[in-house]
């Protein structure tokens, strides 16, 4: 198999497994009842719009959903207190028992699980494809473009919120969560008892080394939380949720995740931290999207209320009658509502 068959071959596979929860959504939606739109008047019927429009509409309702985007990711966290405090707890664990788990992630996790992924067409050509990150980038675009041909509104909003998701997870996880925790990485050969190489550390409690932002991934950078498993999660999340599907999305990000696994270079608390984080980040983010759509459809629907009582209330009639005096002659126009 040629190493361009090998691309292609890899690239249908990611492409295939958006496309198939995309068929999966058209199959609920088959199955739904229909509503009964018997009793609606002509002029209040659905029309589907077309690709221009609803291109424009999505488009629009992404951007003008941000300032919600962020409102709803603070709601997750704030919605049940349990269940924050309790994820707190578990990244504390973790954290306080990370040499040891590290340790034997490194050994037996890392070492075993040796496979990698070709390298596709523009693979560094930016911060955003860089590394196997290319592959959930391509698939992402490959969504909205066919998304765009086929007028599917949900296949845009997926891809448009996961672009947001990646987005996102760059400015809280990267250059935000990151520079403010500070926590060195650790190193690679933590079980063969030599003294950790620089930059990296074998103190997992090595926090709070504050340098300058790094905008970028690397040894150089700091590691808490994983910015790939925030923005991993957080584009599954969304994917799953605006699909209904949560196997496809967290099978294709977890195999393109685990492709080079020792480049990752942190610790299992950092990732664990990020995965929670992501999926916080994408629930907050369809949420507010959902939310978005729930207003403009509530306030279209008001709009054409009570545009038709305006039509039935406004009646008029009127009567034109001829006026004639000693002083003028002329017509007397009468209205009555």
């Amino acid at each position: 198999m040629t190493i361009l068959t090998k691309k292609a071959t890899i690239l249908f596979f990611f492409t295939f497994t958006y496309l198939f929860g995309l068929a999966q959504e058209r199959d609920s939606l088959k199955s739904a009842p229909v509503a009964d739109t018997t009793s609606v008047l002509p002029d209040t019927v659905a029309v589907k719009d077309g690709h221009l429009q609803t291109a424009v509409k999505v488009l629009k309702g992404e951007v003008l959903s941000v300032p919600g985007d962020f409102v709803q990711i603070g709601k997750v966290f704030a919605k049940d207190w349990r269940v924050t405090a309790a994820c707190v707890a578990g990244i504390s664990v973790v954290v306080l028992a990370d040499k040891p788990v590290t340790r034997w992630y490194q050994d037996n996790i890392e070492k075993n699980v040796k496979y990698k992924l070709p390298s596709l067409p523009g693979e560094g050509s930016s911060r955003f494809f860089y590394g196997n990150d290319a592959y959930l980038n391509y698939s992402i675009l490959g969504l909205y473009g066919g998304s765009l041909i086929a007028n599917y509104k949900t296949g845009q909003l997926a891809a448009l919120n996961s672009m947001k998701a990646l987005v996102y997870s760059y400015l809280i996880a990267q250059v935000g969560l990151k520079a403010a925790f500070a926590r060195e990485r650790p190193d690679q050969t933590l079980s063969d008892g030599k003294l950790a190489r620089k930059p990296y550390t074998d103190d997992p409690y090595n926090f709070f080394k504050f340098r300058k932002i790094s905008f970028s991934t690397g040894p150089n950078g700091t590691s808490f939380p994983s910015m790939h498993a925030t923005a991993y999660f957080a584009v599954a999340k969304v994917m799953a949720m605006e699909f209904h599907n949560y196997w496809i999305p967290y099978s294709a990000v977890t195999f393109i995740f685990f492709a080079d696994v020792d480049s990752h270079q942190h610790w299992v608390g950092d990732m664990v931290a990020g995965g929670l984080l992501g999926t916080v980040i994408g629930q907050g983010i369809v949420t507010s999207s959902r939310l978005w759509e729930k207003k403009q459809a509530t306030k279209k629907e008001e709009e054409k209320r009570l545009g038709l009582n305006h039509r039935h209330k406004i009646d008029f009639n009127y009567h034109v009658l001829p006026a004639i005096s000693s002083q003028m002659t002329g017509l007397t126009f009468f209205v009555s509502l």
